[in-house]
C-alpha cells in the first residue's frame, strides 16, 4: 500500500451465503470491530440481504455493495436487478465482473463493460474484476489477458468515471481453492493493472486508482499481501463470513 497517495479498501464477498437473520448476526458482530478501522470497509452480499444488511449497518463505517448488476436500466430480463434498485436502496458499491459470473453465467468482457457503465450511470462505485486462469499464467499468457480484460472493461469509460472504480485482481487459479499467489506474484499483476492505466488514463489517474488482491487472502498472510506497494485492499470470499477473520485483515490494513 502505499498511505501517502490512496486509502485501503477492504470488500467482503458473501457470494451466496447467508440468510437474512445470519447476515444481521454477522454485521451486529463484526461493526465493534472494525469500528476504528482506517481503511474503508464494505460487505457485499446477496441481493436478498441487501436491505437486512443496510439497516444493521446503519450508523457504522461498513459500506455496503451487491454482487451484480444488469446493464438496462428496466425491461423483460427475469432475474436481473438493475443499478438504479440497488442505487435506490442505498447500496454504495457492486462487484462486476467476477470470474466466477465469467465461469458460470456467461459474463464477457463486453457485458463487463456494460454492466460497469450502468453502475457508474447510477452512482454506484464499481469493483471491478480481472485475473487469469492457472492455464493462461503457465502459458505464459497472464499479462495478455490482464490487458484484454482491462481494456474491455474500460472501453468508454472516462477518467472521471475512473475515479469512482476499484480494480481487484482476482486470480482464478487462487479463488476459493486454498491457494493464494504470493506477495510478489499478486503485486507483479496489480503492478501491471496500474501500468495500463498509467498508459491509457495518465499517471496521476492511475496512482489514484485503488488495487485489490482476491484469492484466498485471509488473516494469515493479509499483511505481507498488503504490504506491496501496489496492492491497496482485499476483496474477500470465505474469510468475509467469519467477523474475528475479516476485522484481522482489516487491521492489517493499518500496518
Amino acid at each position: 500500500m502505499n498511505k501517502s497517495l490512496r486509502k485501503a479498501v477492504i470488500a467482503g464477498n458473501w457470494k451466496m451465503n447467508k440468510t437474512r437473520p445470519e447476515a444481521k448476526a454477522l454485521i451486529e458482530e463484526l461493526k465493534p470491530l472494525v469500528a476504528n478501522a482506517s481503511c474503508d470497509v464494505v460487505a457485499c452480499v446477496p441481493f436478498t440481504n441487501l436491505e437486512t444488511v443496510l439497516d444493521a449497518a446503519k450508523g457504522s463505517n461498513i459500506k455496503v455493495g451487491a454482487q451484480n448488476c444488469h446493464f438496462e436500466k428496466s425491461g423483460a430480463f427475469t432475474g436481473e436487478i438493475s443499478a438504479d434498485m440497488l442505487k435506490e436502496l442505498g447500496v454504495a458499491y457492486v462487484i462486476i465482473g467476477h470470474s466466477e459470473r465469467r465461469q458460470y453465467f456467461g459474463e464477457s468482457d463486453q457485458t463487463v463493460n456494460a454492466r460497469a457503465k450502468a453502475a457508474l450511470s447510477a452512482g454506484l462505485r464499481v469493483i471491478l474484476c480481472v485475473g487469469e486462469t492457472l492455464e493462461q499464467r503457465e502459458s505464459g499468457e497472464m499479462e495478455a489477458v490482464i490487458r484484454r480484460q482491462m481494456a474491455g472493461a474500460l472501453e468508454g469509460i472516462t477518467g472521471e468515471q475512473l475515479r469512482e472504480m476499484v480494480i481487484a485482481y482476482e486470480p482464478v487459479w487462487a479463488i476459493g481453492t486454498g491457494r493464494t499467489a504470493t506477495a510478489a506474484q499478486a503485486g507483479e499483476v496489480c503492478g501491471l493493472i496500474r501500468s495500463f492505466l498509467a498508459e491509457h488514463y495518465g499517471a496521476e489517474a492511475a496512482d489514484g486508482m485503488r488495487i485489490q488482491y482476491g484469492g484466498s487472502m485471509n488473516a494469515k498472510n493479509a499483511a505481507e499481501l498488503l504490504a506491496q506497494k501496489d496492492i491497496d485492499g482485499g476483496l474477500i470470499g470465505g474469510a468475509s463470513l467469519k467477523a474475528p477473520d475479516f476485522a484481522a485483515i482489516v487491521a492489517a490494513a493499518k500496518e
